[in-house]
């Protein structure tokens, strides 16, 4: 306790403590992630992921309006964070179209490409009027 205050206050130097990856919450810091991430790739890397997202934008977009007339065309964007293996781990969303929260729970287990590392995220940004 008195050493917590202590360190408050600015009487202590902070021990050295092992990175902990903090877990992303929110969709801001995850499209910024998502951003970064996607920038790093280049050449025949960024071709593989936009050709991934692609396919599965794709066949989400079949699965979630097949037989369901859409009505709401507002933007949307998902943010995936994908594992070393490629699959979607966690998932964000900005837009509620039913679109939207459709392809989020589509895209949720799915593989996508293989990242360069674990944690990778990157995003799927829709617009019906670009």
């Amino acid at each position: 306790m008195t050493a917590t205050l202590a360190l408050a206050l600015g009487l202590l130097a902070p021990q050295a403590s092992p990175a902990v990856a903090v877990p992303v919450v929110e969709y801001v810091d995850a499209k910024r992630l998502a951003d970064a991430d996607e920038k790093t790739l280049v050449g025949p890397a960024h071709e593989a992921m936009r050709a991934a997202q692609a396919r599965l934008l794709n066949a989400g977009v079949v699965e979630c309006s097949l037989g369901k007339p859409q009505k709401d065309f507002t933007a949307f964007t998902i943010v995936m964070r994908l594992d070393a293996t490629g699959q979607v781990r966690d998932t964000w969303r900005q837009g509620s179209s039913p679109l939207a929260i459709c392809l989020q729970r589509y895209v949720r287990g799915k593989t996508v490409f293989t990242p360069p590392r674990d944690g990778f995220h990157m995003s799927l940004e829709i617009s019906f009027t670009k």
